[in-house]
């Protein structure tokens, strides 16, 4: 596809930022973005990318970001840097929404938006949950998902219905039912709305309860201001949504 040729994603990710904040500081942020990238590529720096390789040493399976090639890493930067989430906070957030939220997980369909390797869908997993779905726009992360979900064993494991997609999340249309929905900062602003404005459509032709679980949330304006969220929890990690 166009947008995973490593041009075309360098130009959006300059669009992006011009649009926001001006020609100057997108050049700058481009060329930032870049240095950082070639200084997380030295051979120095490969143990910090492997991150908690615990998690994939209990489960057999490959999660963290120490095995990606550079071009997917690149790519990842200029969307969004892969990085599996911590399995500590992951609890923490799913524990938070229980006790904010009178709702049975048996209803929900899980949603991870940005889904990489798929770690979140192995840990929700562990919930009673209805249905888990990863979309991934990377190939490569894509394909390890699939083998990640295939090797997965854990006896505390609750539900069997996982699936990773690849494709655009930005494009992807909702799925009937009641919907969780988690996203670690997969997308620019411009992406994120157009998430929004997708599930509003599909909220308005098939009205449900709709809950966003927004790990680093730094986008988190643009739910608040889109007038169709509710803030019902969070830390400075993470922010529990429901939508209207």
């Amino acid at each position: 596809m166009e947008s995973l040729r490593l041009l075309p994603a360098a130009r959006s990710y300059w669009s992006e930022r011009a649009r926001r904040s001006g020609c100057f500081a997108a050049t700058r942020d481009l060329l930032l973005l870049l240095w950082d990238f070639l200084l997380d590529s030295r051979p120095s720096r490969l143990k910090t990318r492997f991150g908690d390789a615990d998690y994939d040493w209990d489960f057999r399976v490959n999660t963290t970001s120490g095995a990606v090639a550079w071009k997917d890493r690149l790519l990842g930067a200029f969307h969004s840097p892969y990085q599996p989430t911590d399995t500590a906070l992951f609890r923490e957030m799913l524990d938070a929404l229980r006790h904010s939220a009178d709702l049975n997980l048996a209803q929900f369909t899980f949603i991870d938006l940005g889904s990489g390797k798929g770690r979140a869908l192995l840990m929700a997993s562990d919930y009673p949950l209805r249905r888990i779905v990863g979309v991934e726009l990377l190939p490569a992360l894509h394909a390890i998902a699939q083998q990640n979900l295939a090797a997965y064993k854990n006896h505390s494991q609750q539900c069997f219905a996982l699936e990773s997609i690849c494709a655009d999340a930005t494009a992807y249309r909702f799925p009937a039912g009641p919907l969780l929905i988690y996203l670690f900062n997969p997308f620019p602003e411009s992406g994120l709305r157009r998430v929004i404005d997708n599930l509003r459509q599909s909220l308005r032709e098939d009205p449900r309860p709709v809950y966003m679980l927004y790990h680093n949330p730094q986008l988190e304006p643009v739910l608040n201001q889109s007038g169709y969220f509710t803030k019902i929890a969070g830390t400075h990690q993470y922010s529990i949504f429901a939508a209207a």
